[in-house]
């Protein structure tokens, strides 16, 4: 998701309260150092972007303007076997907000040299330790970056100001959803393509596969197998959610929003989204199912009106048939748990052809002969005392807990006149909650 951000002076700070297995503790101020309560309060410290880049990708950030390591929340993974306190996470495509230049509203990138990460956490009660750093790189081991591939299709990117218009780079990815495989490979859902990334275990692109006519031209190998409707995603509301099967076959992967199918003002008012199953040995997909959002007035009264504040921001397999869904709001969170073997799979079906009309999105309901994933309420997130805001990440750890992150938006608040960030104070920080049996 894009952030916000304004040329003008701001003071915005707070204390992060996690809550782990019921008991709340709460941490230090945004730029002090964290105290820790009993029950173990798990936040990431602030790290200096340029050195930790550099480090791994000597001399790709030569000003990173005040800005910390942040966004790391956009995806959590739980791998089985690992420690409920281990995990892998992925960051978005780096700092980026909007800003106001002649009356135009132009996209800024901030680090424009910032490149997507995947890193490996350890949850411990004095916070979020990084133990593993893998910057998605190209065969070549260059960064792929977070910019935007393809002009016309994404909007264009400029520096911090808006002033400087930067190049569009066919590599780059704006990653949302993280999986990582048996054998230690890794799959990527982002937002451009909307796509599908194989990674292999240092973090390098295999292959992405991407919608029937996508017309960028990256460095490395691409596969345009994904339906073409999906080119009717709505600009940074591609693909958020991504999971595995536990038999290890198959991804599921869902679009944020509904599609802008046939168009912009329909995405604005439906409720009707998918969610994609990716078959691994065949490398297509072989399943897709309609999520069925819940009304905003009734979910978040504070964005009545604005149905499009409701996205999908995560997925977590159960089971082989069952996933977990968080839906959400920038200021209400909840899970759900759906049952694929319950909903219609719309597949190659007329739904997938953006010449039906009305479309599944300008649909008012579920079209006749369709059943939507049906939805249970498994974890009301904005009920959790101290839950932070922007949940974007779910992962089960252990039998009966679930771990959710949040994307602190790299701290992304304002920028000063001299240039350099004044931090918003939002954390990265990680909440254990409770599941029902």
């Amino acid at each position: 998701m894009t952030h916000r951000s304004l040329l003008r002076p701001s003071a915005l700070a707070g204390a992060v309260l996690i809550l782990i297995s019921g008991t709340a503790a709460t941490s230090g101020t945004a730029h002090g150092s964290e105290t820790v309560g009993p029950s173990g309060t798990a936040v990431l410290p602030r790290i200096p972007l340029a050195p930790f880049q550099n480090a791994v990708l000597p001399g790709t950030v030569d000003d990173d303007r005040g800005v910390a390591l942040g966004g790391v929340g956009s995806d959590l993974f739980h791998a089985k076997g690992d420690r409920p306190d281990e995990f892998w996470a992925i960051t978005d495509r780096g700092p980026n907000g909007t800003v106001q230049v002649g009356g135009a509203e132009r996209v800024t990138f901030p680090v424009p040299g910032f490149d997507p990460v995947i890193v490996r956490l350890r949850v411990r009660k004095d916070g979020i330790k990084i133990t593993r750093t893998l910057p998605i790189t190209n065969r070549a081991g260059r960064p792929v970056t977070g910019l935007p591939n393809v002009e016309g299709r994404e909007e264009a990117p400029y520096g911090f100001d808006g002033g400087t218009r930067l190049a569009f780079n066919a590599d780059g990815i704006d990653s949302e959803g993280l999986v990582r495989t048996k054998d230690g490979e890794f799959w990527v859902a982002e937002e451009y393509g909307p796509s599908l990334l194989h990674l292999d275990r240092r973090g390098r692109v295999i292959e992405r596969y991407v919608p029937q006519g996508w017309t960028g031209k990256p460095s490395y190998p691409v596969k345009a197998t994904l339906p073409a409707i999906l080119n009717k995603r709505t600009y940074n509301r591609g693909f958020e959610g991504l999971t595995i099967s536990p038999d290890g076959k198959s991804l599921y992967a869902a679009v944020q929003s509904p599609l802008s199918n046939p168009d912009k003002k329909t995405y604005k008012a439906s409720r009707n989204g998918r969610i994609f199953r990716f078959d691994l040995r065949k490398r297509q997909v072989s399943g897709e199912y309609v999520y069925r959002f819940e009304d905003v007035c009734s979910f978040d009264p504070s964005g009545c009106g604005d149905q499009n504040e409701m996205k999908i921001s995560g997925l977590a397999a159960l089971d082989d048939q069952r996933i977990l869904v968080a839906e959400r709001t920038d200021k209400v969170a909840r899970v759900y748990t759906v049952d694929l073997r319950k909903a219609t799979d719309i597949s190659g079906s007329r739904w997938d052809d953006e010449v039906t009309a009305p479309s599944l999105e300008k649909s008012t309901g579920v079209p006749s002969g369709v059943t939507a994933l049906p939805k249970e309420l498994t974890a009301d997130l904005s009920a959790v005392p101290g839950m932070p805001g922007k949940i974007e990440g779910i992962a089960p750890a252990g039998r009966r807990s679930l771990a959710v992150i949040n994307d602190n938006d790299f701290g992304l608040g304002t920028f000063g006149p001299d240039g350099r960030l004044i931090d918003s104070g939002v954390r990265t920080s990680i909440v254990y909650v409770p599941l029902p049996r």
